[in-house]
């Protein structure tokens, strides 16, 4: 017999999450749900914030279908106010958390000419204030205790504009830049910050573009893989950013866009 350990063993070693406690807000669709799936199915206790309750409900039970520890909060991140409560009401399920997946957003994008403060105000709240508020609670707390991992999800327009950028694009730029200040702060404590980019993923936050089937096309020829992303595409890389094996990654933008980025 070998003396060697197990494969699985060492896997686990890398990629365990076992004992965690996770928060992912926009956790009950798309990119956020698959985020979720996977942590929990990694061994973290999952909190999915979101606002509709149906599919809150649906993602737990799903959750719990694969033997995971879950609990949903249903929760307006569009106010600083419904932040707070979302945080301590998340906070309040499993204890807490020790990965903070920012995942919720806005997609509101009119042409430059016809972009007013409503829409401006209302994309900063969710995509960029949210998650900003969610590591003031949470950050502290992580460094406090010596380990901690902030995860928040980008975009390409982040670094080009196209496909009428407008706010969309500046509050995901102010999203990089967020994760860099998190870590600058807190890795020294064992705190990592960090950003996802997807290209083009085919969930209900591209709704408007799914809906031209050229346009799907078009970006999927821009890519080096010749597809489009789907949510599954990112369970792999937020495990692996969530885990040990990424104690030494931070502030960073991981690109998982299919070669989009560098066509």
């Amino acid at each position: 017999m070998s003396d060697l350990p197990a494969p699985g063993a060492y896997l686990s070693g890398l990629f365990s999450l076992s004992g965690r406690v996770a928060v992912v807000t926009g956790g009950s669709s798309g990119i956020g749900r698959a985020i979720a799936e996977a942590l929990g199915r990694a061994g973290a206790s999952v909190v999915v914030i979101a606002r509709r309750e149906a599919e809150l409900a649906a993602a737990v039970a799903d959750l719990t279908a694969h033997g995971c520890r879950a609990a949903a909060v249903s929760a307006d991140l569009g106010t600083r106010e419904g932040v707070r409560r979302a945080a301590e009401d998340a906070a309040a399920a499993f204890g807490e958390p020790d990965i903070v997946v920012s995942s919720a957003g806005i997609n509101l994008r009119p042409p430059m000419d016809e972009l007013g403060e409503d829409v401006w105000d209302a994309t900063m709240a969710v995509n960029l204030d949210a998650p900003f508020l969610l590591g003031q609670r949470f950050g502290p707390g992580m460094a406090e205790r010596g380990h901690g991992r902030l995860i928040h999800i980008a975009s390409q327009q982040a670094f080009r504009a196209f496909v009428t950028s407008g706010a969309y694009g500046v509050s995901k730029a102010g999203l990089v830049a967020l994760a860099r200040s998190q870590a600058e702060a807190w890795s020294p404590r064992g705190v990592t910050a960090n950003t996802l980019v997807p290209g083009f993923v085919m969930t209900p936050l591209n709704a408007r573009l799914s809906a031209d089937p050229q346009r799907v096309r078009d970006l999927a020829a821009r890519t080096m893989t010749g597809r489009n992303g789907v949510a599954d595409d990112f369970a792999g890389a937020a495990v692996f950013l969530a885990s040990a094996s990424a104690a030494y990654v931070t502030g960073q933008a991981i690109f998982v866009d299919g070669g989009l980025s560098v066509h």
